[in-house]
């Protein structure tokens, strides 16, 4: 299997690199040319479905470049867009010809409007901001126009330093009051001198901004910037990497690295938590949770940076840190509600992102529960070390327990391995098609499972939610056309049904006299579940769909820029399971106990009552309206906090290899009390087992006897 992967990388490589070049830029020595030149002929050629670059092409350039170097439209006036406009339509030429004509203009304008922006805010920090008057902020920056004068160019940045104030200040009042009332002769500050504590906050931190933009961004940071909005507009996963940040790739994919242990999206209001990493500091803290936004960070001690609009890489640069070390975190929670969180920075390991397993008893029953974060693979020594074999031998553990159902949970798994969930899927099947993957331009190819041995042919759910992808969604939609596994969660999986490979750029010239070019990775192949259907956009649908409050938040392959559509190819040849004896019965019984449950009720007003925050864009400035707003969410929030009070009233344990480990690992013990605390209060793993519960009777080897009986 592994080496059919690699062959298919082998001849992208070659196919890429066999061709001479021709393209004048190669006979300069203008390395943003010649990357130019070398990104389009990769993707171009090597791209699962290339794109015409022409006139269409060139406005979505121009249109994704201008949002995404000024997300909050708070540099560029209308007449630098209208000046820009006469290379709206040339851009594809552009590319053709090597020319950057359009990346110059831009940058050194962009240049300029910072320098005199900076000049803007500070006329504007030294000026009182006056929270009685009654005025708004529209923070839907996507769809707000470019400032028409430098006037109204002020303005803008008023209203936003004025809202960047307005938590502190209102902190800052609260601050005051405790300590009048807890500190004996203590003389509270005045309001006007609150305010202007909060403005040198605010100050401060947008100083930082700018030194940061400034100091630590080269002109040749901007133009990655440019080269991967024209790779992004190939699809959402195609993304050129310099050398520094293919470095800091492989570390992060190593799976060990100091920080806070959580992946981030760039954002207009700031970076977005996109995925916690199990045994991180985050996840050990629990305070903050995918989807939240991050707006400042300040290292212990120090004054916060605000990240509002800032490169995504800079922004991580001040999040990670050593081990040890401190890290305060201004959060916009997805309730609305904005914290200061703070985090001890740790190593993140590995261990944790690996599959791990427990019992669970209901009555006088036990089922098993795997959890797998990911599907890892260590290709240089994979005998030893994937998921695959690490699921098998806790199947076999959970077997010696004398379980009778089993739960997979693939929930926040974003995929990995495409070789592991083949192998996985194995493990649950006599044998038979596990998913196709097709290459442009190619037949299809079959990777089947032809293993005869079953390792588990007891009931099976899989779990997953909106931020189960890729290799999870092929593992699911498996055993759901299978018919072998019911699949609870979501009403749809992430969506990615496509495959990416890195190609290093200097294999392309073969030559030295660049330096290292850096590596694009870009989508070579979609995959398609067996009954032929793609999973891209439409993920996998749940056999029974539960909310959780991710339900109306965008998230999924669909809400990304540029995604490849939906599409299906012929089915492969399978036999679906017969171990069961009514399945469809099995899931509508769950789907009627989901829908009379009170928890699953509290759970969807609560995902409905998040999209709604997330819909607000109009922000008041006035002090007394925005502190009433504030403090109906924070009600608001701490009534879906009882969310997590919920009890199942089921038992988790540990298996006994790893009881047996707690004396010498006191903290794999924390880890593991934790782990079960939280599937005690988890309704979903509840259901779960209920659809355990009712495979049990209805499992062919129980016989009819029992399907009568149940």
């Amino acid at each position: 299997m592994k080496k059919n992967f690699i062959l298919g990388f082998l001849i992208i490589l070659i196919a890429v690199a066999s061709c001479s070049f021709t393209n004048k830029s190669f006979e300069t020595d203008d390395k943003d040319k010649l990357l130019l030149d070398l990104i389009t002929y990769v993707l171009e050629r090597g791209h699962y479905e290339p794109k015409n670059i022409n006139d269409d092409f060139s406005v979505n350039v121009f249109e994704d470049f201008l949002e995404t170097i000024d997300p909050t439209k708070r540099y560029f006036l209308e007449r630098d867009i209208m000046e820009f406009e006469q290379y709206k339509f040339q851009i594809d030429d552009q590319i053709k010809n090597t020319d950057i004509s359009f990346f110059n203009l831009v940058y050194d304008r962009l240049m300029i409007r910072m320098e005199e922006a900076r000049d803007i805010y500070t006329e504007v920090m030294d000026s009182p901001f006056d929270f009685s008057v009654e005025e708004t902020i529209n923070i839907d920056y996507e769809n707000l126009d470019y400032s028409r004068s430098k006037k109204e160019l002020k303005e803008r940045w008023r209203k936003q330093m004025k809202l960047n104030t307005i938590a502190t200040y209102g902190s800052k009042i609260n601050n005051e009051k405790i300590k009048a009332e807890t500190e004996k002769g203590y003389k509270p500050l005045s309001l006007s001198e609150i305010e202007e504590s909060a403005r040198v906050s605010t100050r401060e931190q947008t100083e930082d901004y700018f030194d940061v933009v400034f100091n630590e961004m080269e002109r040749k940071d901007w133009f990655v910037i440019y080269l991967n909005t024209i790779a992004h507009e190939f699809d959402p996963h195609t993304l050129y990497f310099a050398p520094e940040a293919k470095d800091r790739f492989d570390i992060d994919m190593s799976g060990k690295f100091e920080g806070i242990g959580a992946r981030l999206q760039k954002k207009p209001e700031g970076a977005q938590i996109v995925e916690i990493i199990s045994g991180g500091p985050v996840w050990r803290d629990q305070k903050i949770e995918v989807g939240d936004q991050i707006l400042k960070v300040a290292q212990d001690g120090e004054t916060p940076v605000d990240i509002v609009g800032m490169r995504l890489d800079d922004a991580v640069k001040l999040i990670k840190g050593p081990k040890g070390t401190v890290v305060n975190l201004t959060v916009r929670k997805m309730d609305g509600t904005i914290e200061e969180i703070s985090i001890t920075r740790d190593v993140v390991e590995v261990e944790e992102g690996y599959a791990k397993s427990a019992t669970v008893t209901q009555g006088k029953y036990k089922f098993g529960i795997i959890d797998l974060p990911k599907f890892y693979a260590d290709f240089d020594n994979y005998a030893e070390k994937n998921a695959a074999t690490d699921v098998a031998r806790e199947v076999k553990r959970l077997k010696q327990e004398g379980v009778q159902g089993l739960v997979l949970d693939l929930r926040d798994n974003g995929g990995g391995s495409l070789q592991t969930v083949v192998e996985m899927a194995g493990l649950f099947i006599k044998d038979g098609p596990i998913v196709q993957v097709k290459s442009s331009g190619s037949d299809k190819a079959v990777y089947e499972d032809k293993d005869e041995r079953i390792q588990w042919d007891g009931p099976l759910v899989i779990l997953v939610n909106e931020l189960s992808a890729s290799a999870s969604e092929i593992m699911a939609a498996a055993m759901q056309d299978y018919k072998r596994a019911v699949v609870i969660g979501s009403k749809q999986t992430f969506g990615k049904g496509t495959v990416q490979r890195f190609i290093p750029l200097e294999n392309i010239v073969h030559s030295n006299e660049y330096g290292d070019l850096g590596a694009l990775k870009i989508t070579t192949q979609k995959f398609y579940r067996v009954n032929g259907e793609s999973n891209q956009l439409k993920g996998v649908e749940s056999d029974v769909v539960v909310p959780d409050r991710y339900s109306y938040i965008d998230l999924g392959e669909k809400d990304q820029d540029n995604p490849l559509q939906w599409d299906k190819i012929t089915p492969a040849k399978y036999q679906p399971w017969e171990g069961y004896i009514d399945y469809e019965t099995t899931i509508a019984n769950s789907k009627r106990r989901m829908n009379q449950h009170p928890q699953i009720k509290l759970i969807e007003e609560n995902a409905q009552w998040l999209k709604q925050q997330q819909e607000q864009t109009l922000i008041s400035l006035n002090y007394e309206i925005y502190k009433v707003e504030e403090e109906k969410n924070k009600e608001r929030s701490n009534y879906f906090k009882t969310i997590s009070k919920y009890d199942s009233k089921l038992t988790f344990e540990s298996l006994k290899y790893e009881k047996e480990l707690f004396t010498q690992d006191p903290i794999l013990r924390e880890k593991r009390d934790r782990w079960h605390q939280d599937l005690a209060k988890d309704v979903y793993v509840e259901e779960a087992v209920n659809v355990l519960q009712d495979l049990r009777i209805n499992n062919i080897k129980n016989g009819k006897l029992a399907s009568v009986k149940g």
